[in-house]
């Protein structure tokens, strides 16, 4: 554990990338044992198969079997107690967007706070709450409609 905010730091890229290459499962294997919460705390999806469901229903994929985006994550601020083997974390995000008729824009942004557990020799999400704070043009991102559920 000598390095946990380094290992924590590399989940909150490794969620970006995965989605980002379309990688669903990989996505979802982050939360094995960990939960997305919408804004109120409401459970969104727990678990490996609610998480992948989510993704795969709610986020267009193009021809490159990627929904085209750069999920930029930013301001990381991690806090971890070593004696309760937990962690905290903050961060700001932004989504870009670029295809052939859909010049390159920010789609939208806002921040994660995450909680983090540490078992079997390595950190894992235990939560993450989205809090979406700015919208653009999410037409050739989302299948949903962002107005019902504010989770990106």
């Amino acid at each position: 554990m000598a390095n946990s905010s380094r290992e924590i730091e590399n989940l909150l890229y490794l969620y970006a990338e995965r989605i980002d290459d379309g990688d669903f499962q990989g996505l979802a294997e982050l939360f094995e044992h960990g939960a997305i919460k919408g804004p109120d705390g409401e459970v969104i999806a727990r678990g490996i198969d609610e998480v992948r469901g989510l993704y795969e229903s709610s986020t267009r994929l193009y021809e490159t079997g990627t929904p085209c985006t750069q999920h930029m994550t930013t301001n990381a601020i991690i806090e971890v107690d070593e004696n309760s083997i937990s962690a905290t974390g903050r961060t700001r995000f932004t989504v870009f967007q670029c295809l052939p008729d859909f010049p390159l824009q920010a789609i939208i942004a806002g921040r994660y706070l995450d909680r983090f557990g540490w078992a079997e020799g390595r950190w894992f999400f235990v939560e993450r709450k989205m809090l979406v704070e700015f919208v653009g043009d999410l037409s050739r991102h989302l299948l949903i409609d962002l107005s019902n559920s504010e989770a990106t």
